[in-house]
């Protein structure tokens, strides 16, 4: 009696362990003696596709083509609580020790990284080309995983050193009529292939006019996911609310988002998922309507009372407007369903942090720590816990580490920036010096360290003394240039030419 596993079985077992270079590895050499093994095709699929897989459901970074083409705009001035892009001005809250920091669109940063809240500083169309995307949560797809018995056809054979499915030679047609091969397909061309729809590059150069280099395949694309999708949703009589979904999210990558909406609110109609209402949430945000977001969020917890994700994306999006006394409450009903939520946790953290409550957001951000997160940004904000609650023999500590744990330049100049406040704090001028140019020497265009620098020079002897004066200007130049729209630089211009206008 043999003790070697099936093959197949073996490479069942590396997919479910989430080993999947093993497992398509595997099923490469099943393929190599029987190419027409239906079984290993799709298993080889699924793990292809898993190894790329990110969770379509958070909002996306807007790229560059959102910002410079949105079609969807409604209203060039919409009323005050009703857009993101124009949030309104509920913080409440004592004055707190420190100004909250805000992004180039205006809302406070939060407390924790997401696709749509990174805040960036105003660059050039070649950094934002250059940012990578970030990371996702992966979440595993279940679909069926029996061995078929009949094999597959002439379509599936894999070329040595071509791609493992040759697109063109696919007859959507046909593979749209057996149900769990196409949904095996359609995942591994819509996140594998990142193939959508037919893409014509003369076309959308035409369109665009710029910066054709941001396309990643230049060549005519014949067979695509939205086609499979729409034959499959045919061939299932409009009756599978999982086809619908895909084709909502095919409409969603192209930016039809109208046409997104109508298909998503049909898959609901049929079978009332979580993702579909996440989904669905996600087109409204991109269509600036957060009020009928929020509407949504809130139906889909009366079907599914309690459920995190819902209650964290009502948080997400009171937080985008700036009601953040609203999203310290949801985040804290997270919470109570899931007292583990980094998100939340962070997010809570911040809140009190600046709302002049260090003492408890100090024990937030500890909770991250005892839960295993150690990361710079994490010990930067012990440090300045600390310090503002006045425990100064832990403050240099969490620095030194943060830097030590930094990244890139970026982190790094984050922390050397606080350690000056810090300077500051204590009275060390000489010290908040050379930590904001120390912060600049790690980040060029750190707005906030020029204006600080600024501040510094021009606190610096007497104000008569035009040296000071000169490089006070210079500094609070470079910070205009590096955030246009800072409103502490450009109070601090206007006094710096008063200051001119009198000597």
């Amino acid at each position: 009696m043999s003790s070697e596993m099936e093959p197949l079985l073996l490479a069942w077992s590396y997919f479910r362990r989430r080993k999947f270079q093993l497992c398509a590895d595997l099923c490469t050499q099943m393929l190599e003696k029987s190419p027409y093994d239906q079984a290993a095709w799709i298993l080889k699929a699924r793990a292809l596709t898993e190894m790329v897989y990110i969770d379509e459901i958070d909002v996306d970074q807007e790229g560059i083509a959102e910002m410079m083409l949105d079609e969807n705009a409604i209203a060039q001035v919409p009323r005050p609580g009703t857009s993101l892009k124009l949030p309104g001005t509920n913080q409440t809250g004592g004055p707190s020790q420190a100004v909250r920091p805000i992004t180039q669109a205006g809302r406070p940063i939060t407390g924790f990284l997401r696709p749509s809240t990174q805040s960036g500083r105003p660059g050039t169309m070649e950094q934002a080309i250059r940012t990578p995307r970030t990371a996702y949560t992966a979440r595993p797809i279940t679909s069926s995983s029996g061995r078929f018995v009949r094999l597959g056809t002439a379509s599936m054979l894999t070329s040595p050193d071509g791609p493992f499915i040759n697109l063109s030679r696919l007859n959507l047609t046909k593979y749209s009529q057996k149900p769990k091969l196409a949904k095996a397909l359609f995942e591994y061309i819509f996140h594998h292939e990142n193939d959508v729809k037919t893409i014509h590059l003369e076309d959308v150069v035409l369109h665009l006019g710029i910066y054709p280099f941001l396309l990643r395949n230049k060549n005519h694309i014949e067979k695509n996911a939205l086609d499979l999708a729409a034959l499959s949703t045919e061939h299932s009589q409009y009756k599978d609310w999982w086809w619908k979904v895909q084709i909502g999210k095919c409409y969603y990558r192209l930016g039809m988002y109208r046409e997104a909406e109508k298909q998503f609110k049909s898959a609901l109609k049929q079978q009332e998922m979580v993702d579909t209402f996440l989904y669905l949430a996600k087109v409204y945000v991109s269509l600036d309507q957060p009020v009928t977001a929020l509407n949504l969020f809130k139906q889909g917890l009366d079907k599914f009372p309690g459920e995190v994700t819902l209650l964290c994306g009502i948080a997400r999006i009171y937080e985008e407007m700036n009601n953040m006394s609203s999203a310290a409450e949801y985040y804290k009903e997270v919470l109570k369903q899931d007292n583990t939520h980094v998100e939340a946790i962070a997010c809570i953290g911040s809140n009190h942090f600046y709302s002049d409550q260090p003492e408890i957001a100090l024990r937030f951000y500890r909770r991250l720590l005892q839960m295993g997160i150690y990361n710079g940004q994490l010990f930067n904000n012990l440090g300045l816990c600390c310090f503002y609650a006045q425990q100064y023999d832990m403050t240099l500590t969490s620095f030194e580490r943060a830097l030590s744990l930094a990244e890139n330049e970026e982190e790094a100049a984050d922390v050397w920036y606080n350690l000056g406040h810090v300077a500051v704090g204590i009275g060390d001028t000489n010290l908040a010096h050379q930590c904001f140019r120390l912060a600049l020497v790690n980040n060029n265009n750190h707005a906030e360290a020029y204006n600080n620098l600024a501040v510094l020079e021009m606190r610096k002897g007497h104000v008569e003394q035009i040296g000071d004066l000169q490089r006070s200007y210079v500094a609070a130049q470079k910070s205009e240039a590096a955030f246009p729209d800072h409103v502490d630089t450009q109070h601090l211009i206007k006094q710096l030419r008063q200051h001119f206008a009198m000597l």
